[in-house]
């Protein structure tokens, strides 16, 4: 339990990381293309480059987000049950989003494989679109590893309480 809880902290650290360098470019090319419509000479395939980015942005945040809980979560309803309701409440919602992560990762894996196979490229840039779709995948993986790790934490935890 300890090392897929040190791989998952690390992964996800990792991708948030990258997630951070993606965010940085996305600021240098806005900015670059503000200034750069000044002189009437926009920055060709900007709006291409901005739509990768922001999904790698999103996609490689959401595991260390949801590690750090760093999300809005409305419990009103849920803190006026019992602590053992609570508990199933989460093992029920962490086995739930694991499985749905991991079906979207396995679909958009398939997806980018056609992607990969047709050689479909963007139309201004002709940037190729499968690296971006198969880094969609192995960020859905990486949530549905740290709603994995966090239902395994449960059921160890009320082992130890019992």
């Amino acid at each position: 339990m300890m090392i897929l809880d040190r791989i998952n902290y690390y992964l996800n650290l990792g991708l948030v990381f990258i997630a951070g360098l993606f965010l940085m470019a996305m600021i240098v090319l806005t900015c670059a293309n503000v200034f750069s419509r000044l002189v009437w000479i926009p920055i060709s395939g900007s709006f291409e480059l901005m739509g990768f980015f922001g999904a790698m942005v999103t996609v490689f945040a959401l595991g260390y987000t949801q590690m750090r809980r760093g999300y809005i979560a409305v419990d009103i309803l849920v803190t006026r049950f019992s602590k053992k309701t609570q508990q199933i409440l989460t093992a029920v919602n962490c086995m739930i989003c694991m499985i749905f992560f991991a079906l979207v990762s396995w679909q958009i894996t398939k997806y980018a494989t056609t992607l990969l196979e047709t050689g479909e490229v963007t139309e201004t840039l002709r940037i190729i679109y499968y690296p971006f779709t198969y880094g969609v995948a192995f960020g859905c993986a990486a949530l549905s590893l740290v709603f994995l790790t966090d239902l395994l934490k449960l059921f160890f935890q009320k082992e130890d309480e019992g």
